[in-house]
């Protein structure tokens, strides 16, 4: 089988990790946030990873940095609706805290992903 770029990169695995940890996380939330914010956090951890997938399909390293930079973008979406799930006591301080750590490394080498393409144009 075939291996594309993106599952290449080092933190692949750990953002995989990340998705499946947000949606076990979700699924402790209220029932009446299904249609709020369970949906909206979801969709942007996902986004994360498709914006990656995405960007390391293009061809031009100017296109490749634009969704990394999306994906960036997602990844603060996650970590201000985990601020609200925190303050709104969906998730506990341990669990904020350990999902916030893996969102710095995350951010941190999507950063380095990006600027590596801008200065390759």
């Amino acid at each position: 089988m075939y291996t594309y770029s993106f599952e290449k990169l080092d933190f692949w695995t750990d953002l995989r990790l990340f998705i499946s940890d947000i949606y076990k996380a979700t699924n402790k939330y209220p029932k009446s946030e299904n249609y709020c914010l369970i949906d909206q956090i979801r969709r942007a951890v996902i986004s994360v990873s498709s914006n990656l997938a995405e960007g390391s399909s293009r061809t031009s390293f100017k296109d490749q940095a634009h969704f990394y930079q999306i994906a960036f973008s997602s990844l603060m979406e996650v970590l201000s609706q985990l601020i609200v799930s925190h303050d709104l006591n969906y998730i506990t301080d341990d669990e904020y805290f350990s999902l916030r750590k893996r969102i710095d490394f995350i951010a941190s080498r999507l950063s380095l992903l990006r600027k590596d393409r801008l200065n390759l144009k």
